[in-house]
């Protein structure tokens, strides 16, 4: 597991990556452009997740994915 705290100001390379974890979570939990204050809710999470030391793709998806905790 990738895990190092985060801090600070985030890199293109890192922002790619929340973005697209971003995006994976949003068609699993099928939001809307027009579920703002969900969407909002949900990156808060991620980057939370991010700076908390889920640096690695996959585990940043699996520590939020509501597909993966369904079955653990």
């Amino acid at each position: 597991m990738a895990f190092t705290k985060h801090s600070g100001v985030f890199t293109p390379i890192e922002l790619e990556l929340l973005q697209r974890v971003f995006d994976q979570l949003c068609d699993e939990r099928r939001l809307a452009l027009k579920d703002g204050d969900q969407r909002q809710q949900l990156a808060c999470e991620v980057i939370e997740a991010f700076q908390n030391g889920f640096t690695a793709e996959a585990e940043l998806w699996q520590s939020l994915s509501k597909r993966h905790s369904a079955r653990a």
